[in-house]
């Protein structure tokens, strides 16, 4: 059976509106597959595209489709995809949500367009709904931890443990982080809620502390150094605020500084404040696709983050299968199925009513 000519889809009216429409089916491009969605996992990342805290005005985010993780069937594969990928086949990725240059990607509707070479085929035994969750995540963690912050691949794992900070522990992309550092031979030093400490610890974190123990980042760091001593040279800041970036660079070492990373942007006299001998950056995980892109400015397109998240999401897949590597812990239909379910999800996240699991809907 051919694909229909129209689908279901969420799109952007207007800054902070965003409703179910019936929309054309999406132009296979060459690099990407068709895909029919069985299932798609929220993040914070695509209630604030809706909302405008990506950027752009109601011109540009009007009609534009949100959404980036997805599990569903290929239908169709463009003449540049390089996998050997083939229509049946079940693929989980990444997609460009509200991509205001290309307002049909996202991956928030019945048929969706993603980047072939950044889908990889599902193992055997992982479900649809954990599936869904690996699109931001794995993503993200690949820059964050690897390109980054340069730590040994889990396939090539350090010998002796390398400590590293992962703050917020308990967010989608902490809990994939945990699993990864640790599969790459870290000594793991974590933070979350007190409800999420035994699932925290159960994913691999030797260290695991509750944020709220802590009245000043000088106390932080002196719990820190109990553990790791003067030797934490790196950090991955999940939370991504001012505070957050004092706390994480307080623990840090005063005379090798280090580096740390931010999954938003922090202020580099935040920094330097604390301790001027650590580096910062962020990091943004739509430069995967390898091209040009539009939010709150124009951002060049990056060929190596899309060669190194090819091989990134492979060996990914290759970690799922061996069960070294699991999904975050799904709540599945939160509100109700589909696409109606999605819009009911995004405003739990916007009212920051989601911890320590994904939201995930079937389709």
């Amino acid at each position: 059976m051919s694909p229909p000519t129209e689908c279901k889809a969420i799109t952007v009216h207007k800054i902070g509106h965003a409703s179910i429409t019936t929309v054309p089916l999406p132009q296979l491009r060459p690099a990407y597959i068709l895909v029919r969605v069985l299932a798609v996992a929220l993040n914070p990342t695509d209630h604030k595209a809706i909302d405008g805290k990506m950027g752009g005005d109601d011109g540009a985010l009007r009609g534009c489709r949100p959404g980036c993780d997805y599990v569903g069937v290929v239908e169709a594969v463009g003449a540049a995809v390089t996998k050997p990928l083939r229509p049946g086949d079940r693929v989980a990725g990444v997609a460009h949500g509200c991509n205001q240059g290309v307002p049909e990607d996202g991956a928030f509707a019945e048929w969706i367009v993603a980047k072939g070479d950044l889908a990889i085929l599902v193992p055997d035994g992982v479900k649809d709904v954990e599936a869904a969750t690996l699109g931001i995540g794995v993503t993200t963690v690949g820059q964050g931890l690897y390109q980054e912050l340069k730590l040994p691949l889990p396939t090539e794992p350090s010998p002796t443990p390398i400590p590293v900070l992962i703050h917020g522990g308990s967010t989608a992309t902490g809990i994939l982080g945990i699993q990864f550092a640790k599969a790459s031979g870290c000594k793991v030093v974590t933070t979350c809620s007190p409800r999420n400490i035994d699932y925290v610890g159960s994913l691999g974190a030797d260290v695991v502390f509750d944020y709220n123990e802590f009245s000043t980042p000088e106390k932080f760091s002196e719990r820190v150094r109990r553990e790791v001593g003067d030797e934490l040279t790196l950090a991955w800041d999940c939370v991504g605020s001012e505070d957050s970036a004092r706390l994480c660079v307080s623990a840090m070492s005063r005379e090798k500084g280090g580096q740390y990373r931010s999954l938003l942007g922090v202020d580099a006299k935040v920094i330097e404040g604390v301790n001027p001998k650590v580096q910062s950056g962020v990091t943004l995980a739509y430069f995967v696709f390898g091209e040009e892109f539009r939010k709150w400015g124009p951002f060049p397109a990056k060929p190596a983050d899309f060669e190194f998240g090819k091989m990134f999401w492979e060996m990914t897949r290759g970690l799922l299968a061996e069960g070294k590597v699991k999904a975050a812990r799904q709540d599945v239909n939160r509100g109700g199925k589909g696409l109606e379910g999605v819009l009911v999800g995004l405003q739990e996240m916007r009212e920051g009513k989601v911890s320590g699991v994904k939201l995930v809907y079937t389709l």
